[in-house]
């Protein structure tokens, strides 16, 4: 989590922004699916891993669900794994954000409802006498 999004006294938008900022880079490098890790046997018949020695790996995998909903997945060359990690934990993080960014979004819209509701409801009430038009739904003087 970013240092400016602990910042209790932000204002609103100011936190949306800075979500935007940081889902736009995390968005640059973030991989869907999950890590597993393998150890296997070799081919090779007179290896310790066919006995009582530690088996080869851990071989890296990331499986994820695919188009047709089927768990599909691929696997991870060493040379790539650290860079494979901190993608699928970029994912996670993206989530996060999405989620923070639709919970201001939506106390934005509420706010926007209640502010929208209130002035209606001052105008209907207001000794000027303003009221709605019955088919247009829209505020009219008499």
């Amino acid at each position: 989590m970013s240092e400016r999004m602990k910042e209790p006294n932000q204002k609103p938008e100011q936190q949306r922004e800075q979500l935007l900022r940081e889902i736009e880079q995390l968005a640059r490098r973030a991989l869907f699916g999950s890590i597993s890790e393998t150890y296997r046997t070799c081919g090779t018949p007179g290896c310790g891993c066919h006995r009582n020695g530690p088996k080869h790996g851990p071989h890296l995998y990331v499986s994820y669900r695919g188009d047709q909903g089927k768990t599909t997945g691929y696997y991870v060359p060493k040379a790539i794994q650290a860079e494979v990690r901190a993608s699928i934990e970029a994912w996670g993080q993206l989530q996060d954000r999405l989620r923070r960014l639709a919970r201001l979004n939506k106390e934005r819209l509420t706010a926007t409802t209640r502010r929208k509701s209130t002035l209606l409801q001052q105008a209907l009430a207001s000794p000027l006498g303003w009221r709605i038009k019955p088919r247009a739904a829209s505020l009219q003087e008499p």
